[in-house]
């Protein structure tokens, strides 16, 4: 399928259009926007998926790869994107990707407070204090997916959910778990009302992960692996839990360290027999 009439073709890189989505690398670009870049096949079927519609979709056949790339392209038209057709200078001046695949999509950030999350009756969160670095965050949500959590709360952030690094790294994730932004006071506050324990991973703690109980409605808790929770985040731990570590090293990234914990929690509840329904 070659572009259709209604397709716009924009072949300058200073076209403002392109300078948008360029723009949109700069968090607090995103921000007042409220926009974010989806660049990707696979993390643009899930946005789809997940009601994320695009308001424009730049495609470049030159580096499409077989997988569909027509198929999505209608899908974004029909949820009433703008469809723009780029060169491939044009098209990698917007790429975030060494190797980009040809879709790139501008779509709306989600506004999602605490309040507004749909929780399971036993539910299982993942709380991400102060991540500096979107890779981790990236793949907590990636993890998170893989587990059946319920949602990843992000408090005190460092970097965002919607960081194109962030959301390359959940390989779509980020628009299949429902995420929250919030301070960690009212965080706190809110998964006491919710009567949710809260589980605080520390390499300090005397109690194995394993010997947790993630059966009841349970948060999940980590920090940046530098620095660690913060003490308002020890103190309101019901539980501190650490991973053993048998080697010469005497922590774990911040990533691996959630996907542990969030797997534990998992096996607990299938042996259970509790479900995420």
């Amino acid at each position: 399928m070659n572009r259709t009439p209604e397709d716009r073709l924009i072949t300058s890189p200073q076209n403002e259009k392109i300078k948008e989505a360029v723009g949109l690398r700069r968090r607090a670009y995103r921000d007042e926007l409220a926009l974010l870049i989806v660049e990707g096949e696979r993390e643009l079927a899930l946005a789809l998926e997940n009601n994320r519609r695009p308001v424009r979709l730049f495609y470049c056949r030159d580096f499409f790869a077989g997988r569909g790339e027509d198929a999505l392209i209608n899908r974004c038209r029909a949820a009433g994107a703008e469809i723009i057709s780029c060169p491939p200078r044009v098209f990698a001046k917007m790429a975030y990707r060494d190797k980009p695949d040809g879709l790139l999509a501008v779509a709306p950030q989600a506004q999602i407070g605490l309040d507004d999350l749909k929780l399971s009756p036993f539910p299982l969160l993942v709380v991400a204090q102060a991540i500096e670095k979107p890779g981790n965050l990236g793949t907590i949500f990636r993890s998170a997916d893989a587990a059946g959590a319920d949602a990843v709360i992000v408090c005190d952030r460092c970097t965002d959910v919607n960081n194109p690094n962030a959301l390359r790294a959940s390989v779509g994730a980020v628009f299949t778990v429902p995420a929250a932004e919030a301070s960690s006071q009212n965080a706190v506050r809110w998964l006491r009302a919710k009567k949710i324990q809260i589980l605080a991973a520390s390499p300090h703690a005397e109690l194995e992960y394993t010997q947790a109980d993630f059966r009841r409605g349970t948060a999940v808790v980590v920090g940046e692996e530098h620095r660690g929770l913060s003490a308002l985040w020890m103190q309101a731990a019901e539980r501190q839990v650490r991973i053993p570590m048998r080697g010469r090293i005497d922590s774990l990234n911040v990533a691996a360290a959630a996907t542990i914990l969030l797997f534990e929690a998992a096996r607990q509840r299938s042996a259970a027999g509790i479900s995420k329904r």
